[in-house]
């Protein structure tokens, strides 16, 4: 009697196995390619852990490609289906007569996400304090640079007369060159930021997500035959982020913090809870996936500003709002 319970027992396991293959089997997988790894993404990531993606039949394959250019390289290239990164690379693609255009289809973030960083402690800082300083920004043509020289200049200050602006760094490396020495003052993302003022190398003066408003920063995008051969896993890749934007909405930072700590190994709990505070206390977190003409507009005026605009690309050409607001209205 004690064999057949045996061989029962095993049989169940063996079929558990199999069902838990072929369950696996028959996600459909999807890469996603990240301009960088910032709890900035955070509904992305709760998106992985909550397993949402998982729920619409998804298994998402996620790297960290650093730089804008090289994000859209990986999509060009099909060496990514889906890439994370600001909306501003899509135009300068577009602008060069892509045969294949790269489309805009769900929104991630709606501000800024970069704080002023200064190596010295500053009482009362003013954006005048900048005169003269030198200045670790980021990359050109970039969002963190566009916005952060245009909130600059509307403070009066001339990011390429008034102070000495550094902008040959890599992305990957800026952090690291301010750690070095390099500059006065620096433009980073959470939970850097954070990080820097804990260890005792610098202190956040300004925030350029609250000094700049409402802007599509980050959104998901690909190549307009991906989303036409694969609309559906279009609309499940959206149905999955936007039910972890709404959680984002809802729940409480220390919360959201250790759901995606697996993210940012490195990196205190707490700290995560102030950078998710942060970003939820400006409104960083776009509430659904829908990009809309006046936030497009808005991008292309701030470009502008910045001289890195090639061509005045239309919000029809390469945004496609019709997948969010279908999940929108389910």
């Amino acid at each position: 009697m004690m064999k057949k319970h045996y061989f029962l027992f095993m049989l169940f396991g063996l079929l558990l196995f199999v069902t838990a293959c072929n369950n696996s089997s028959d996600l459909t997988k999807v890469k996603v390619a990240e301009v960088t790894r910032s709890i900035f993404y955070a509904p992305q990531y709760v998106a992985l852990e909550e397993g949402y993606f998982e729920e619409e039949g998804l298994e998402v394959e996620l790297q960290t490609i650093a730089g804008g250019d090289k994000v859209m390289t990986s999509l060009i290239s099909e060496g990514s289906d889906i890439g994370l990164v600001g909306p501003e690379t899509s135009i300068y693609v577009e602008a060069q007569g892509a045969d294949d255009p790269i489309i805009n289809f769900a929104q991630l973030t709606q501000t800024d996400g970069t704080f002023l960083i200064a190596r010295e402690p500053v009482e009362n800082f003013s954006y005048e304090d900048l005169r003269g300083s030198e200045f670790l920004g980021q990359r050109k043509g970039g969002m963190p640079q566009m916005v952060g020289e245009y909130v600059l200049k509307e403070h009066g200050i001339d990011p390429h007369q008034d102070l000495n602006l550094i902008q040959n760094i890599d992305f990957a490396n800026i952090a690291s060159s301010f750690l070095s020495g390099t500059g006065d003052y620096v433009q980073l993302f959470e939970p850097t930021a954070s990080q820097f003022v804990k260890d005792g190398n610098g202190t956040i003066v300004a925030s350029f997500g609250e000094d700049s408003g409402y802007v599509p920063y980050t959104a998901f995008m690909a190549k307009k035959s991906f989303l036409e051969e694969n609309r559906d896993t279009a609309k499940r890749f959206t149905r999955a982020l936007y039910k972890a934007q709404q959680f984002i909405q809802k729940t409480d930072p220390e919360t959201i913090a250790s759901i995606v700590q697996p993210y940012f190994e490195e990196t205190e709990l707490e700290l995560l809870s102030a950078s998710v505070e942060r970003y939820q206390a400006q409104g960083s977190y776009a509430e659904n996936p829908v990009l809309d003409e006046e936030e497009w507009n808005n991008l292309k005026s701030i470009m502008d500003e910045a001289g890195e605009l090639p061509a005045d690309i239309k919000h029809e050409a390469i945004v496609n709002t019709e997948i969010a607001k279908e999940v929108m209205n389910e």
